[in-house]
């Protein structure tokens, strides 16, 4: 099973977490967005293939201890981090 939406282009997650992380991240992330926002929290915009990268991608996360607060799949304009 894939993750790709109707279209057949990978889906774009909106993963917050909570701490805070800058922009370097964003490579070690595999390049996805890496947004810190005033509230103590970070917003990663991460487009992803399929679930095994998904997986991969939040596997990093609990490597870095940071509690996930919320996952959501989001689509054009809505995938844009706050402030962005």
């Amino acid at each position: 099973m894939t993750d790709r939406s109707a279209s057949g282009r990978e889906s774009t997650y909106r993963i917050r977490v909570q701490g805070q992380l800058d922009q370097r991240w964003s490579e070690w992330f595999g390049g996805v967005t890496v947004s810190a926002q005033d509230n103590g929290e970070t917003v990663l915009i991460a487009p992803v293939p399929d679930q095994a990268a998904l997986h991969g991608l939040l596997g990093r996360i609990r490597d870095l201890g940071l509690p996930l607060l919320s996952l959501s799949r989001v689509e054009g304009e809505e995938s844009l981090p706050p402030g962005a």
